[in-house]
């Protein structure tokens, strides 16, 4: 991994993403995406996690995150892992997955194709993390992240997308209690 993307300084904010393998849509179910809802909170309530900005799209999640208990390298790595177990049980055992075969067939391939992963892989490796060192790299990325669904056409507004933080942004209360960014 490059000397660049790495947790520097565990009292920064940072930016990072998280990628399904091959930029696969799985997150476009609402059960899939509670799971990975439910992992977050998970980690606020155990971890320390704190979120200041998120937003779920359909292959890959961004997040502006910072910590107050573990390191947020330690956190993501037990979030992506308890993550990709739950939803390939989930993919399985779901009769209404019509992709269930080639999803489960995709990630298996790629986790025979990586010996850190034990046959099976969700994730790509890696969170990307970009310190948020300055007031202009932190609005940008929030502004990114929060316009993420609209850009892809989702949405007209970035409140209007349900799995993200522009909804609580906007004065609306959101999925998850976020600290927001001054």
């Amino acid at each position: 991994m490059s000397s660049k993307y790495k947790f520097r300084d565990q009292e920064k904010l940072y930016f990072v993403t998280s990628t399904i393998i091959d930029w696969v849509d799985v997150l476009i179910r609402n059960e899939y995406r509670e799971i990975l809802l439910g992992q977050i909170k998970y980690n606020q309530a155990n971890k320390g996690l704190e979120v200041y900005a998120w937003c779920f799209m359909t292959s890959h999640i961004h997040m502006i995150i910072g910590t107050t208990g573990e390191k947020m390298e330690v956190i993501l790595q037990g979030l992506k892992s308890i993550t990709s177990r739950k939803l390939r049980e989930a993919i399985t055992n779901n009769t209404q997955e019509c992709r269930r075969e080639w999803l489960l067939e995709k990630f298996n391939r790629a986790g025979s194709l990586n010996k850190h992963n034990g046959g099976f892989q969700f994730w790509q490796e890696g969170n990307h993390p970009i310190e948020l060192s300055n007031n202009d790299i932190l609005n940008q990325k929030l502004d990114y992240i929060h316009n993420n669904p609209v850009e892809s056409g989702f949405v007209e507004r970035p409140e209007d997308w349900l799995w993200c933080s522009a909804r609580d942004y906007a004065g609306v209360k959101g999925l998850l209690d976020i600290k927001f960014i001054q």
